[in-house]
């Protein structure tokens, strides 16, 4: 069996050095790494703007309420493509990316739509209760969105070499970059007034749908790409349909990888956005310390998971003990909440945030790349969605998890 699997790769790696050499501007690497941005774009934009969400509804928690909405929603899209075994037969997977980024345009129309209703002729924030509750639906549809597109690039991106899994993980960690820059932008131009919080929501709406439509062109570009047409005829040829059977296998031979990837999702997301926004206060940085510290985890993910292009630890087992080891992140942050005065400085907090980003971008990536690659082709790509769902359920713990910060 362990023969059979080495000459499995032997011929992978074969078929990857013959369409490296056509690929020669990497625009087949360049789009993924676009989608991969594009897929998490609608969700930086919504949680960058938690400040305008929270003058506009100040008894809610924002924050939290837009993260269990989200990541539950994305789930359970993850969960039906997983237990579902002839979606793959049902949707192209040019169908369901084409359907996933229009549904993510349509939100984000939405939401702005339902915020201009919230303001009267006078300027001034009209308070009702069905503008908030239609807000958060989008923000549900949109997370519907995000299962989508999110199981059906990494599944799909499990099958082919490892390069483009590094570009999806990597593009997703782009899109906070990109929006923090955008928040900086906006805060340092506009006043720190209801007009300027909605201005410069607005303008995280306006780019994201924009970056969302190339995505659409980019994803129907895709397959006219002749590495890409040959990458998808070895993908058919492979083919096999997925058994419940030969799902208990996979998962079997992953379990470790997924744990891992579902331990990184719950810590980081139970201290990522809500507790850096809502918990910490600074006298030096005032009401810039929440975007500086989310400006500093978004481009601390973003090196982690570019560093895999780089190097990628090759033993799963122990990038699973690393992502064990970011429970530490608990008492570490606890202690800067609660302990000492010396523990409750910024540079404290800065430099674990900082690890938080590094270590959830890098482990993340190192984990997508190896579990696929440690089972046969043909059963690839349900390695690849039993970890998205692993991720999912790791998004939706620590979702919920972060509401422990408050209690």
């Amino acid at each position: 069996m362990v023969q059979n699997h080495k000459g499995i790769e032997m011929n992978m790696i074969t078929k990857v050095d013959q369409n490296e050499a056509r690929d020669t501007y990497k625009i087949s690497y360049i789009i993924h790494f676009l989608l991969g941005a594009g897929n998490l774009l609608p969700w930086n934009a919504l949680i960058t703007a938690v400040d305008y969400f929270g003058y506009l509804y100040p008894t809610k928690h924002v924050e939290k309420v837009f993260s269990v909405a989200y990541m539950t929603s994305s789930l359970l899209i993850l969960v039906l493509m997983l237990s579902w075994s002839k979606w793959n037969q049902t949707m192209s997977l040019r169908l369901r990316l084409n359907l996933g980024f229009s549904m993510f345009v349509l939100c984000l129309m939405v939401t702005a739509i339902v915020d201009w209703i919230n303001w009267d002729q006078n300027g001034t924030k009209v308070k009702s209760n069905a503008t908030y509750c239609v807000v958060v639906v989008s923000v549900v549809v949109c997370g519907l969105a995000d299962g989508l597109i999110g199981g059906s690039l990494i599944g799909s991106a499990g099958k082919l070499p490892k390069q483009y899994m590094q570009a999806i993980i990597a593009g997703t960690a782009s899109s906070g970059v990109l929006i923090c820059i955008l928040r900086i932008i906006t805060k340092v131009s506009l006043p720190h007034t209801p007009q300027g919080l909605k201005t410069s929501a607005h303008f995280y709406f306006i780019i994201s749908t924009t970056v969302l439509i190339v995505c659409i062109i980019c994803c129907n570009l895709l397959y006219k790409l002749p590495i890409m047409q040959q990458h998808y005829t070895h993908l058919v040829q492979d083919f096999l349909p997925c058994s419940r059977h030969k799902l208990r296998d996979v998962a079997r031979t992953i379990k470790c990888s997924a744990f891992g990837i579902f331990t990184i999702y719950t810590v980081t997301l139970s201290i990522f956005p809500g507790f850096l926004a809502e918990n910490l206060e600074s006298s030096v940085f005032k009401d810039w310390y929440p975007i500086l510290l989310i400006t500093i985890y978004n481009v601390s993910d973003f090196v982690g998971k570019c560093c895999t292009a780089l190097y990628v630890v090759k033993s799963t087992s122990k990038a699973t003990w690393g992502c064990v080891a970011r429970l530490l992140f608990y008492p570490l942050f606890t202690a800067c909440l609660h302990g000492p005065k010396w523990l409750k400085c910024e540079v404290a907090i800065v430099f674990l945030t900082t690890m938080l980003g590094l270590t959830n971008g890098y482990l993340t990536s190192v984990i997508m790349i190896l579990a696929p690659k440690s089972v046969p082709s043909s059963e690839a790509e349900i390695a690849a969605i039993v970890l998205a769902v692993s991720l999912g359920m790791g998004l939706v713990a620590g979702s919920v998890l972060g509401w422990f910060w408050i209690i």
